[in-house]
């Protein structure tokens, strides 16, 4: 297997430092911008598998970068982020964002979401996307059943469209936003209720301990992630 390629738009030069070491000796091949004029274009002839964001750029936002790399490509992109505001990780995850960390933070973190972002997108390509299985929990898409340790689960119609919705995106952090969208639809974006509702009646369901769950992670004032690994 080729080594996976990542580009890094990032305008601290400690950083880069720091996850180059990190990349090169985990079997990546790492390309820097310290612009987001620079990054657009290394992302552009790179061919990367991950794009990796600061959203505190010189030139450019990162939220800006995200949404013109959204205009011509669906590579996975992850956001670094010393903006402490939810709203502002918001904003990047519905510009196009598939994953966010918060600064400071250690490289065993990121290592980890660049390894979900890379399977995911594998996966994506492939087509091999008929059952999802993380722990004990697995999903059949094709015969559209449930089973956890091994026992099939009833779930009602709209919780099995809700959790559906996170399988396609696991490891994904997904907004309040983008799901009441994606299972409710456009109409229902502001109504957060229902959300909390389901993911309550999902982890009831799902989770040995619903009150520390294992699969549906909350992502605080954010949205909702199906872990992936």
């Amino acid at each position: 297997m080729p080594e996976p390629v990542i580009v890094l738009i990032e305008d601290d030069a400690k950083i880069r430092r720091f996850l180059r070491t990190a990349f090169v000796n985990n079997g990546y091949r790492l390309f820097e911008a310290s612009t987001g004029t620079d990054g657009l274009v290394e992302a552009a002839t790179r061919q990367p598998d991950v794009v990796i964001v600061d959203l505190g750029l010189p030139d450019l936002d990162g939220v800006e970068v995200i949404r013109r790399l959204r205009e011509w490509t669906s590579v996975p992109v992850i956001v670094l982020s010393a903006r402490g505001q939810e709203s502002d990780k918001v904003a990047a995850l519905d510009a196009g964002a598939d994953d966010y960390v918060s600064k400071p933070f250690g490289p065993g973190e990121l290592l980890a979401r660049v390894r979900v972002a890379v399977r995911h997108a594998a996966r994506t390509a492939s087509g091999e996307d008929a059952t999802f299985t993380v722990g004990d929990l697995r999903v059949d898409l094709a015969r559209r059943l449930v089973f956890v340790g091994g026992k099939e689960v009833h779930l009602t119609p709209i919780e099995y469209k809700l959790l559906t919705a996170l399988v396609r995106h696991a490891g994904k952090v997904l907004t309040h936003a983008q799901l009441l969208k994606e299972v409710w639809g456009p109409s229902h974006e502001s109504e957060a209720h229902y959300l909390r509702i389901y993911i309550m009646q999902l982890r009831r369901k799902l989770e040995a301990n619903p009150t520390r769950p294992r699969y549906l992670r909350t992502e605080p004032g954010v949205g909702y992630r199906l872990v992936a690994e």
